[in-house]
């Protein structure tokens, strides 16, 4: 194997250039030519490759987002779409890729090591919700970003005696709001794991102000029943019964813009070099990820059909902490 690539897919994650540098400089580090794939699988497909030195990713380590862009590719879900990024690969004697992203990029990697090439992922995504890390890239800095946000609605909460409603990204998962309603103190978090009816969380809010409290916040997953938009017309539908006004603030993308945090740029060092590595050492069709501390590889066959639960003990935390 003489030449690797390297593909940023799917939604941007504080940390993505960390992981590309990396794999960068250690692929040349091992005698390997490294080249940048633009856009993608979109980019794959179409053969948009960049070559990539040392001196190409200087300078993006604190840099959030990715310097080769992303997309989403519904061409890919296709054979045909699979097919022609195979072709690529083979005519641009690349021996190895490394795929930088979630779920929906690991399942693309995972169908191009059924076809041959040769694939290590990097786990990468804000929501948290791929199996084979315990906190995937960009995870941290997402929630840092939420934290701040949380931080600074709860002082305007407090003056006026209000209740704030932050609706936080995750997909399906309920990663960010749960340990953003934990470290912002909130007083309801409302996750896809733990479904609560609107009445539920009118009642910790009233039982909050009952305990003396002057204002609330709440959280809820964008991936859950009663969202932002459902939460908020349910208050809005009993506003007189229920006593009390409620603000909504909706972080959506900005969790993603931050510039990556000291864990998620140390991380994705770490996954960046390791996904070089095992490439060079003829190990790929894994996922590499932090578990325990430590860099670890998952099987990409059993990381993207699996379910990552959420800790039930911070669950059962969260709400004894709201009371």
């Amino acid at each position: 194997m003489k030449r690797i690539a390297v593909l940023t897919s799917g939604g941007d994650a504080p940390g993505m250039n960390a992981a590309i540098r990396a794999a960068v400089r250690t692929g040349v580090s091992l005698g390997l030519e490294m080249l940048g794939v633009r856009h993608g699988y979109t980019g794959l497909i179409a053969g948009d490759f960049v070559p990539l030195g040392p001196r190409e990713v200087g300078g993006i380590i604190e840099r959030g987002g990715t310097m080769l862009g992303s997309s989403r590719c519904p061409a890919f879900l296709t054979e045909e779409g699979q097919v022609a990024a195979v072709r690529q690969l083979s005519r641009g004697d690349v021996g190895g890729l490394v795929v930088i992203g979630g779920n929906g990029s690991q399942s693309g990697a995972h169908a191009l090591s059924q076809r041959g090439v040769c694939v290590t992922g990097v786990a990468s995504t804000i929501d948290n919700d791929l199996v084979g890390s315990d906190v995937t890239l960009g995870a941290t800095t997402a929630l840092d970003i939420a934290l701040e946000a949380i931080d600074r609605l709860r002082v305007t909460a407090s003056a006026h005696g209000r209740v704030f409603l932050v609706e936080v990204m995750g997909r399906r998962c309920g990663y960010l709001a749960l340990m953003a309603g934990i470290a912002g103190g909130a007083e309801a978090i409302v996750i896809p794991e733990a479904e609560q009816s609107p009445e539920a969380v009118a009642m910790a809010i009233r039982e909050a102000y009952r305990r003396g409290k002057s204002h609330a916040i709440v959280i809820v997953a964008e991936g859950a029943r009663h969202d932002a938009d459902a939460l908020s017309y349910y208050f809005t539908q009993h506003a007189e019964r229920l006593g009390f006004e409620l603000r909504v603030t909706k972080l959506g993308h900005v969790q993603r813009g931050g510039a990556p945090c000291a864990f998620d740029r140390l991380s994705a060092t770490l996954l960046g070099a390791a996904a070089v590595e095992h490439l060079n050492a003829d190990r790929h069709g894994v996922l590499l990820g932090i578990t325990g501390g430590r860099v670890t590889a998952s099987a990409l066959a059993d990381v993207i059909h699996a379910v990552k639960p959420l800790d039930a003990h911070l669950m059962e935390l969260a709400q004894v902490l709201s009371r």
